[in-house]
């Protein structure tokens, strides 16, 4: 048996990308201590549980824990490789990338490193963030020499490999999928190689440097983002005209070069909602077309809060001797996409959120992947598919579930609210 190039690997930050990239180097019988400040999450990982929804992941962490290969703890310890998978959120009203958790991770293994060990970010981040980076490290260690300044002879390496998989597919997608490698030096580069392709069977990428793979990952999902941008603003000038924007893009996409995509309550994921705007961030005056495409898909949701009062006074006007206060009103989906259970930047959520302000009944919530809500909506119940529908006078399909497919909800209408 070939041994093995890195025999313990920290990965820092075990949320949606994380975890399943603890498990999977684990499931490779390599020693992996995983990191998180949530002592909930470490207490659970340490049962051999998840605390996210993510198809085989839960099998994956029960075995490699039951096997010794992984445990996490809320203190870094040493290691050869560390992998940072902190987030990267936005702040303020200009939407600024908020560097401060990857500066949290830096510092925090910055006392452990050791001539020879690797650092790579995951998170995906603006242009520039592994170089500096790899400024607080070297400022942090300056008995320690950095790639910056000592190019291939350098202590320690430093890369950028950002994630590029699809939630609940991630546990496939992170073996097969093509890996970027961005390396501050061409030695950072093949050492991050020789540490994924510890499970990666795709093709490891060099890219010529960390910033390149930065602005790889964040114009893959701008791309994307522009994309449903088109489909979303399509269904605005359908529903102005009276078209059925399904009917349209399935006619318009019948064109051998045209693969229009279908149009939603907005963009959530931590991925696609946030990432066009490190770009915004970096070139404003260049980055017209990405800001305006956030912008369309930002607005989405006040589109369909019009849509619901539209169905909340239909729903009033045919029932007279009702009033809005003795109401209910269902949201079918508060995920940012179909069968998993991530809330994050979920247009749903903002939608649920100004519901509690603006409508005055009670309202319920169907989300079969979640157990509980989050605190903010206060004033929303957490309910079954059979309780809404029976009890509830207006309902709002946002995010296609199976759960609802089955149902036979109109889940391909998932922007439209339908009295009943």
């Amino acid at each position: 048996m070939t041994e093995l190039p890195f025999k313990r690997i920290s990965v820092v930050g075990l949320g949606y990308i994380g975890l399943p990239t603890a498990a999977m180097f684990a499931s490779r019988k390599v020693e992996v201590v995983g990191v998180d400040v949530n002592r909930d999450t470490v207490d659970t990982i340490n049962r051999g549980d998840v605390h996210i929804v993510e198809p085989d992941l839960d099998i994956v962490v029960r075995a490699v824990v039951s096997d010794g290969y992984l445990r996490a703890t809320t203190v870094p310890e040493p290691a050869e490789a560390f992998l940072i998978a902190v987030p990267t959120p936005l702040q303020g009203d200009n939407n600024e990338p908020d560097l401060s958790f990857i500066k949290a991770a830096a510092h925090a293994i910055a006392p452990l490193l050791e001539p020879g060990n690797l650092v790579i970010l995951e998170s995906t981040s603006p242009v520039g963030s592994t170089e500096t980076m790899a400024d607080w490290l070297a400022g942090a260690r300056p008995d320690l020499s950095f790639p910056q300044h000592a190019g291939d002879s350098s202590d320690i390496f430093v890369a950028h490999c950002p994630e590029r998989v699809l939630p609940g597919k991630v546990m496939h997608e992170l073996i097969t999928n093509d890996r970027l490698i961005g390396g501050m030096t061409e030695a950072c580069s093949n050492r991050a190689v020789k540490l994924y392709k510890t499970f990666v069977t795709g093709d490891c990428v060099i890219a010529t440097g960390p910033r390149v793979a930065e602005m790889a990952k964040l114009t893959e999902n701008s791309f994307r983002d522009v994309n449903i941008a088109f489909a979303n603003e399509l269904s605005l000038i359908c529903d102005r005209l009276n078209i059925d924007p399904w009917e349209l893009i399935a006619l318009a996409n019948r064109h051998p070069r045209v693969n229009i995509l279908q149009p939603g309550p907005g963009v959530g994921g931590h991925c696609i909602a946030v990432d066009p705007w490190f770009i915004v961030a970096s070139d404003t005056e260049n980055s017209r077309l990405i800001r305006t495409a956030r912008e369309v898909n930002d607005g989405k949701p006040d589109w369909i809060l019009r849509k619901i009062r539209e169905m909340v006074n239909s729903f009033l006007q045919a029932n007279p001797d009702r009033t809005e206060e003795d109401m209910t009103l269902a949201c079918y989906g508060l995920a940012f996409k179909p069968d998993i259970d991530d809330l994050r930047e979920s247009p749903a959520i903002a939608i649920q959120k100004r519901l509690q302000s603006e409508f005055a009944g009670k309202l319920v919530a169907v989300e079969p992947n979640i157990s509980h809500l989050p605190a903010e909506l206060d004033r929303v119940e957490l309910v079954t598919l059979a309780k809404a529908l029976i009890q509830s006078d207006v309902h709002a399909v946002l995010v296609g579930h199976k759960l609802f497919r089955e149902a036979g909800l109109p889940v391909e209408f998932v922007v439209k609210a339908t009295a009943v």
